[in-house]
């Protein structure tokens, strides 16, 4: 997922993609314990995009002051 689309969703829509990543994660952990993930760079596209939207609320939370 891309910066520019991030910054295109609402608030709560960012809350809601943050928590679907971070279960994602999650699984993507478990998985990685218990068996071999066919994709070995998915935890690392997730984490970022985690960081992504952080940035994005950080952001957003510091303009509106």
């Amino acid at each position: 997922m891309k910066a520019s689309e991030i910054r295109e969703l609402r608030d709560d829509e960012l809350v809601l993609r943050l928590e679907e990543l971070e279960r994602r994660l999650f699984e993507i952990r478990a998985q990685s314990v218990t068996e071999k993930i066919a994709d070995s760079c998915a935890r690392r596209n997730v984490r970022r995009d985690i960081a992504r939207i952080k940035t994005v609320m950080k952001e957003r939370q510091v303009h509106s002051r």
